[in-house]
């Protein structure tokens, strides 16, 4: 089960710098996105069965969303917010791959802990709450809510923090992650926890969380646990689009580690897959990366 923002991303793809106040040329694709949806098109993609909760508005871009992932495979249990619209991320790639976002988190800054339907627990192993539903003070009780509740039905959990920008009290922060089995964040989102981009400074974290797995870029990832620390190599590819990269990677490891896999195996499920993310334009898988 995925908890997370369901949005349409306009990504725009420019070559030069953005030129304030005057024109750059780009090119425009408009995509599914939102990191709870894409994490659980990367889970159904390699055929985990997955929920994704969520509350979008009752607009075109909403049903879009429902249909794209529903062929994709993810059972979409969406909230239907008739007072806001589904979220939109404005995406500027450039030369190199990478991105900066302007989101506006539309209906999902109206998520309710009632949103979670609790006979979907019964059919659950694992849930993953996406870090911007506890980065957001208006949906931030609803997370902690779904995952005590999932905690309490014997769900294992993990949570991405998605943000080192919007983490603005890393031991507020840290405090709400208490009994969380897997912490996945980026090196820039472990230093705004730790105030170091070395992930063994991870290990100041195992108070809170059981285990903390760091992506660390073009270098791979590595798992930070209690038994020690085990990284691997970044897989080979160009990147095109980091968006959603992250995204990916969870969505591998958690395909691996519910599968019973070594933590070796885990982290190289992982950067497998948000290697594949970033080779193409977009957060979500398409046919052409289908295994």
């Amino acid at each position: 089960m995925v908890v997370g923002d369901v949005a349409l991303d306009v990504v725009a793809t420019h070559a030069g710098s953005i030129v304030h106040g005057g024109d750059a040329r780009a090119r425009i694709t408009l995509t599914t996105g939102g990191a709870g949806a894409n994490t659980a098109a990367w889970l159904a993609d390699c055929g985990v069965e997955t929920i994704l909760v969520a509350r979008v508005g009752d607009d075109v871009a909403g049903r879009r969303a429902f249909e794209e992932l529903t062929t994709t495979g993810v059972r979409c249990a969406f909230t239907i917010d008739e007072d806001a619209s589904t979220s939109c991320v404005v995406v500027m790639v450039d030369g190199n791959g990478q991105r900066s976002m302007l989101p506006d988190r539309g209906a999902g800054h109206r998520l309710r802990a009632t949103d979670l339907d609790p006979t979907l627990l019964r059919v659950a192993e694992h849930l993953h709450l996406s870090g911007y539903v506890l980065l957001d003070e208006s949906s931030r009780d609803a997370g902690l809510a779904m995952l005590a509740a999932a905690r309490a039905a014997g769900l294992t959990t993990s949570v991405d923090p998605q943000s080192a920008a919007l983490i603005t009290d890393p031991e507020l922060f840290i405090s709400e992650l208490r009994g969380v089995d897997v912490l996945l964040p980026n090196l820039d989102e472990l230093a705004a926890l730790t105030g170091s981009r070395d992930p063994a400074s991870a290990t100041t974290l195992l108070d809170s969380v059981g285990a903390v797995a760091v992506t660390t870029g073009p270098t791979g990832a590595s798992w930070v646990g209690r038994d020690g620390i085990v990284s691997v190599p970044a897989a080979p590819g160009d990147c095109v689009d980091s968006t959603g990269a992250g995204d990916a990677f969870d969505a591998g490891l958690l395909t691996a580690l519910l599968a019973g896999k070594s933590t070796e195996d885990c982290l190289l499920n992982g950067v497998r897959l948000g290697a594949l993310a970033v080779g193409r334009v977009g957060a979500q898988p398409n046919p052409v990366n289908r295994r």
